[in-house]
C-alpha cells in the first residue's frame, strides 16, 4: 500500500470516520459502539401509560405519564418511529424513575415498519404512580 499512511494498526484509506456505510463480518469496539447525538430525541407520553408516542429517531428517552398502575397490572403502548422497519431489533430499559427496585418489567413485543409496541408489567403488590424515563435504541438491519 505505498500511498497509504500507518496510524498505527491500521491504515488512513481504511479509516471509517465520517463512512455512511461500513461493511465488515466482524466490527469491534475498543471503549464505545452507539449512535452520535442527533440520533437521540425525547419525547412525553400524554394521557395514561397505554397512549402512544411518536419519536422518529433511531436512538431516545419516552417519559410517561405519572397515571396510576394497579398491583400486577399489565399496560402495552405504541411507540411511532418512522427510522424503525420489521427487520430491526429494539432495545429498551427503565432508566429512572421508579419507586422501587424490580417493581417493573419491561420489554418490546412487537416491532412492525415504522413502530414498535412496549409491555410495561407493574410486578410488584402496590400500585405506582411513577413517571418512567424508559430508554430505547434501534439496532438496524439492512434490508
Amino acid at each position: 500500500m505505498s500511498n497509504s499512511i500507518a496510524i498505527g494498526v491500521a491504515y488512513r484509506d481504511q479509516d471509517i470516520i465520517g463512512a455512511d456505510t461500513v461493511s465488515a463480518n466482524t466490527v469491534y469496539a475498543v471503549q464505545q459502539l452507539g449512535y452520535a447525538n442527533t440520533a437521540y430525541g425525547t419525547v412525553t407520553q400524554t394521557g395514561n401509560k397505554a397512549s402512544a408516542v411518536t419519536i422518529n429517531k433511531t436512538a431516545g428517552t419516552i417519559t410517561t405519564t405519572n397515571a396510576q398502575m394497579a398491583p400486577n397490572a399489565k399496560v402495552a403502548f405504541v411507540v411511532n418511529n418512522s427510522q424503525v422497519s420489521a427487520l430491526d431489533t429494539v432495545i429498551v430499559n427503565i432508566a429512572s424513575g421508579a419507586t422501587a427496585t424490580f417493581a417493573y418489567l419491561i420489554a418490546v413485543v412487537t416491532v412492525t415498519n415504522g413502530a414498535f409496541t412496549i409491555n410495561l408489567d407493574n410486578v410488584s403488590s402496590n400500585a405506582y404512580t411513577d413517571t418512567l424515563k424508559i430508554n430505547f435504541s434501534i439496532l438496524h438491519v439492512a434490508s
